[in-house]
């Protein structure tokens, strides 16, 4: 996938006031300072799309990027040890929480994880609600380039025995570098993949709606 066009829409405190355009879209979201920002500049190629921070929790909004005028990517606030109250942390929940339950366009969610660190338990308590709530997900570990290639298999194999001790299946993994942008094909050829799914889903309701006719 060319990333041609990538444009911030807007920010919103609720699901309830998110853009209404009925396109598909694709959440990121992970502990704070997990590369989050940096990958979206890496995805889209625009390094001043997502403002990068190094003081964590800086996105306390639902950020929408339109991409392409096809598909939105959405910033959810990170999760963790930002620097905000504890209101403001149950707000964030919440928040995320209805996002990700209510919006019928949202396709997937990427779960950010830093490959450099053992499986935490805020990370492992989101995916496990993602998954009781039957929601789809992929997993993105960032900062691969910190690791040598064997200190990385080892911590991905360990992060896997952990997932399969209560998942029948592993979700969709992808490997990611924003410094040596590694990952970006890989992610993109997936959103592609699902881009297709999701139009022509939404091709095949559009058959089933019964057409009145005048008068009757």
């Amino acid at each position: 996938m060319q990333i041609t066009k990538s444009l911030f829409i807007g920010s919103s405190p609720a699901e309830k006031d998110c853009p209404t355009a009925w396109l598909p879209e694709y959440a990121f979201i992970g502990r704070s300072n997990v590369g989050k920002s940096s990958l979206i500049n890496l995805l889209t190629a625009n390094r001043h799309l997502a403002k990068t921070s190094s003081t964590p929790g800086k996105t306390q909004l639902i950020n929408h990027f339109l991409i392409n005028d096809l598909w939105h990517l959405v910033d959810l606030p990170g999760y963790g040890w930002a620097k905000v109250s504890k209101t403001q942390r149950e707000g964030f929940g919440e928040m995320i929480e209805t996002y990700i339950r209510e919006r019928k366009q949202l396709v997937t969610t990427f779960v950010l994880v830093d490959s450099r660190l053992a499986p935490q338990e805020i990370d492992l308590a989101f995916l496990e609600f993602l998954g009781e709530a039957q929601l789809p997900f992929a997993l993105v570990f960032t900062k691969i380039d910190k690791l040598n290639f064997s200190q990385l298999q080892k911590n991905l194999n360990h992060y896997k025995e952990i997932l399969m001790e209560t998942w029948e299946e592993l979700p969709p993994i992808f490997q990611t570098s924003s410094d040596k942008k590694q990952g970006r094909e890989e992610i993109l050829s997936y959103i592609q993949k699902s881009n297709q799914i999701f139009v022509k889903e939404k091709r095949e309701s559009y058959k089933k709606i019964p057409f009145k006719i005048k008068g009757k």
